[in-house]
């Protein structure tokens, strides 16, 4: 446990679950989860055990946003960049990540889940870009995502309506990759993490960050990205195993049969 337990973690087979835990607040993340958040994070990212990250909320809902009702008299400048800091480090992050959204997930809540590379919600589950509602404009890489995503007139849909959106929606626009039942979204999410978690890593990372870096590349420059990525996985023990497992078994040498010749008649 981290942050005086307002971040939970659970490690498991290689699968790190990091569950704010604030559920009085519908898990609103202060200054305090935050700090937990960006700590963890650069933790996982040097951590080689970890080869899946899990994020969560806990009592039945995701997140529903920073936290604007405990006073802080700390400038503005600094307040934000807690939370530029933790949509970095996400986005940078090396390692697959998934967002288990139950229950609300708006505002900056929406965007954690949205930085995460894959998003499972169930039926209940509730989305909004609320800043808007609040008399603020989108934070935590929201400006960022939602265009990627969804195109920019729904971007603009989400970002200047404020509207909420159910998980079929969202789906349906691209913003939830799964929606399992309830009753059966940690069933989903554990097996879909150990499937991420016995993937290659290197591989794995190589090919997030030529996703990322290819949304503002040209051609030529995602090629040549994609070259050095190669190689790099071309140095690892991942690939040359996995091709000698789909190689096709070596062919016995073919032996020519000596013809007898026959004795003149």
């Amino acid at each position: 446990m981290t942050g005086g337990d307002v971040l939970l973690r659970d490690d498991r087979d290689g699968v790190r679950t990091l569950t704010l835990n604030r559920p009085e607040r519908r898990n609103a993340i202060d200054a305090e989860l935050w700090a937990a958040l960006a700590e963890e994070l650069r933790g996982v990212a040097a951590d080689r055990s970890v080869r899946v990250v899990v994020i969560t909320g806990a009592g039945g809902a995701f997140c529903s946003g920073a936290d604007i009702s405990v006073p802080d008299n700390s400038h503005p400048i600094y307040r934000m960049r807690a939370l530029t800091d933790v949509a970095a480090l996400l986005h940078e992050l090396p390692q697959p990540t998934v967002a288990k959204v139950t229950g609300v997930a708006v505002g900056a809540g929406w965007n954690l889940a949205l930085g995460c590379d894959l998003v499972v919600a169930t039926p209940e589950s509730t989305f909004a870009q609320i800043f808007s509602r609040r008399g603020l404009s989108l934070d935590l890489g929201g400006s960022w995502l939602l265009p990627r995503l969804v195109g920019m007139q729904q971007a603009k849909r989400l970002a200047l309506l404020a509207e909420t959106i159910d998980a079929e929606q969202a789906r349906e626009l691209g913003l939830v990759t799964w929606v399992a039942a309830a009753d059966d979204i940690d069933g989903f999410v554990t097996d879909l993490a150990a499937r991420l978690a016995a993937g290659p890593p290197v591989a794995l990372a190589q090919t997030k960050a030529l996703l990322h870096e290819g949304a503002d590349s040209t051609l030529r420059e995602a090629l040549s990205a994609e070259a050095r990525a190669q190689g790099l996985n071309f140095a690892t023990a991942d690939a040359p195993e996995a091709l000698a497992a789909i190689a096709p078994p070596p062919r016995p040498p073919i032996t020519r049969r000596r013809s007898r010749s026959r004795p003149p008649e």
